[in-house]
């Protein structure tokens, strides 16, 4: 019988158990998670207002409680306090890596780190009720916000800085996070990129989204679509769409009397963030134009945009884990058909899918066949791994290191209090925020 740890329990995580269940009948697969709550971004990346997207926890639910497989939430591996990747081999045959990609890419321009200037991943942390984020004033004595920029995840901050209490009071966020956000006195987001709209990465689908929120105008100079020579016949589908509906809205007059505004600005490259009282106040944006290649050059003219907020969205970039080797530039573990790669030679036992093994590209479907490979090669070398002797239970191995695992229940639990808390407060689900009430509802026997 083959034992395989997955570390992350998000989409790549659970396609990698579920392909390694499927495909070898002997197979026992436990699913690691420093967090005692699955599903990874889709719990915690995913927009709350997204309703249809988040379902898919449904499906990895079903992988999860597959009858050989096993979610042990509250484990750490690697780092401060963690688990030695080294020690985590001794307790499996194999072990893969799904750790994602943790972080933003940084600007590194002048000012990044004024207060209110934020990567867009702590500010989704914040609204999604991430444990590990806490709330920090985001929106405190903000009127106006620039959003650095035109992927999907600066359209979804976007939306959810003008989105009104009406609309967000039936999703799970949480409740600190939903009485900020109605209180907020933001009137005006400027979402900005320094290419054209044909190059934007949003899809057609989350774009639309912006033109239907209440009490909300959305602006898109004609001046700056009007830059990019590229003729919307000859674009592929997907950004012909897009700058359809962005010419529509140019073509639109300005609606008087909606309450919140969002400018949508393309050729703008952020040079400098400018300080105000101590404080992020502006951002400088050179112009740019488009190089004939598609890239942009810039043009020596600039424009200071005012902002008490602004949140980056130019990329995800995995994290080193303590104990792994890790290539800084492609911020990813080096592998070879996900053989993590130690000193350009396939370590034994050690594996990656997801993010950390192919780098932030593709949309969470992607994540199947990525792990799909990552399976086939540990198959084929599962013949030399079951033969390592292992302890007959890993979970007393971690107890007796100090790790007191989540167990599935112990999640079911957290369902069930965030429910109860929903009721309470006259809502649906209202997800907790803390790790000290997640941990005393998962490990409190029901």
């Amino acid at each position: 019988m083959l034992r395989v740890a997955v570390v992350g329990s998000g989409p790549s995580g659970c396609y990698t158990a579920q392909s390694l269940v499927q495909r070898d009948p002997e197979v026992r697969v436990d699913v690691l998670d420093r967090l005692p709550c699955p599903y990874g971004l889709v719990r915690y990346g995913v927009a709350p207002d997204h309703e249809k997207i988040k379902s898919l926890q449904g499906s990895l639910r079903t992988v999860l409680e597959h009858e050989r497989v096993r979610f042990l939430g509250g484990v750490r591996v690697g780092g401060p306090g963690g688990l030695p990747p080294q020690r985590l081999r001794e307790l499996y045959h194999a072990v893969v890596y799904c750790v994602g990609a943790a972080t933003d890419r940084r600007l590194g321009i002048p000012g990044e780190d004024l207060a209110g200037s934020w990567s867009a991943t702590e500010f989704v942390s914040w609204y999604s009720a991430h444990p590990d984020a806490a709330d920090a004033g985001f929106l405190r004595g903000v009127r106006s916000a620039v959003v650095i920029g035109v992927g999907n995840v600066a359209v979804d901050v976007t939306r959810m800085l003008v989105r009104g209490a009406a609309e967000l009071r039936p999703t799970d966020i949480p409740q600190a996070a939903l009485d900020t956000l109605a209180a907020s006195g933001l009137t005006e987001v400027q979402m900005v990129g320094r290419r054209g709209p044909a190059q934007a990465r949003f899809t057609t689908k989350e774009l639309r989204e912006l033109g239907g929120l209440p009490d909300t105008d959305v602006i898109v100079d004609k001046a700056e679509l009007a830059l990019d020579p590229a003729d919307p016949g000859g674009l592929p589908a997907g950004p012909r769409r897009n700058v359809e509906v962005l010419r529509d809205w140019a073509a639109r007059p300005p609606a008087v009397a909606a309450a919140r505004r969002i400018r949508l600005r393309f050729f703008l490259r952020p040079v400098e963030l400018l300080a105000d009282g101590g404080r992020v106040g502006a951002v400088r944006f050179e112009r740019t134009a488009p190089d004939g290649t598609g890239g942009v050059t810039g043009t020596g003219r600039y424009e200071d945009v005012p902002a008490q907020l602004v949140l980056r969205s130019v990329g995800y970039r995995g994290v080193p884990l303590e104990g792994l080797p890790f290539d800084p530039a492609s911020g990813t573990v080096p592998h070879q058909e996900g053989r993590v790669l130690r000193d350009g030679v396939p370590s034994p036992g050690e594996y990656v899918a997801g993010w950390i093994k192919r780098g932030p590209t593709g949309v969470i479907g992607t994540n199947r066949p990525c792990a799909k490979e990552t399976v086939t090669s540990l198959l084929a070398d599962a013949p030399a791994l079951g033969r390592a002797d292992l302890p007959q239970e890993p979970v007393a191995a971690l107890r007796a290191a100090g790790v007191e695992p989540v167990p599935w229940d112990g999640w079911l639990a957290i369902e069930q209090a965030e429910a109860e808390l929903g009721a309470r407060l006259g809502r649906g689900v209202v997800k907790l925020s803390d790790w000290g009430a997640l941990l005393a509802v998962a490990r409190v026997p029901s």
